[in-house]
């Protein structure tokens, strides 16, 4: 199930994507080096991060690399001291033992209506996406701040957002800095209203 409403205590929903705790080799990443001397240094100052802007009654939807690299009971550990109701749509690099950590939803897809806004989730950025045509918006990972975002679309990763969750606002606030892009045309667009998409057909 994609489309979901999870119930969820009375705080905040924030979002954040490739942690990668555990991953030594994230630290050296050509052009996305990460300004850690050890991963242990990493990992600490992640989750504080986390905590310091995570309280224990929000949401938070994490897009994906969790860890990696990252032995089992070092990741269970990490997990429960992370502040949240989490969930996560699942990235390359998460495994079995990340889907067993505890998490309040698990998937490769996700949904969520927020204030009335559409929000669409997944580990990978899309150039199409359900409810584009009305509005919604499109939230990714894994592109470690390389791929470029627009008025509709963004990477959540903590490489875009000093290794730190974030809320909707800071999202849009970003997002209104940013031109519109109609990806059928592949070009800057205006408002929504120019954009032209075909009616989605039912099966059946």
């Amino acid at each position: 199930m994609s489309r979901h409403d999870i119930p969820r205590r009375n705080g905040r929903i924030l979002f954040t994507a490739d942690t990668h705790f555990g991953h030594r080799s994230v630290l050296t990443f050509a052009g996305q080096e990460r300004p850690f001397s050890t991963i242990e240094e990493h990992d600490e100052a992640l989750i504080e991060c986390w905590n310091a802007t995570v309280q224990p009654n929000d949401q938070i939807w994490h897009l994906g690399d969790f860890a990696h690299r990252c032995p089992p009971q070092r990741m269970q550990q990490i997990f429960k001291r992370l502040n949240g109701q989490k969930c996560i749509v699942l990235g390359n690099h998460d495994t079995r033992e990340t889907m067993k950590l505890g998490w309040d939803w698990v998937g490769d897809f996700a949904m969520l209506s927020v204030d009335g806004l559409q929000i669409v989730m997944s580990h990978y950025g899309m150039r199409t996406w359900p409810g584009q045509r009305y509005g919604s918006i499109m939230l990714y990972g894994h592109s470690h701040g390389r791929l470029p975002g627009a008025r509709n679309t963004l990477d959540v990763g903590v490489d875009s957002w000093g290794y730190t969750p974030v809320i909707l606002p800071q999202i849009r606030e970003r997002m209104d800095t940013l031109p519109m892009v109609n990806f059928s045309r592949g070009e800057p667009v205006d408002a929504l209203d120019d954009i032209e998409e075909e009616p989605e057909e039912t099966l059946g």
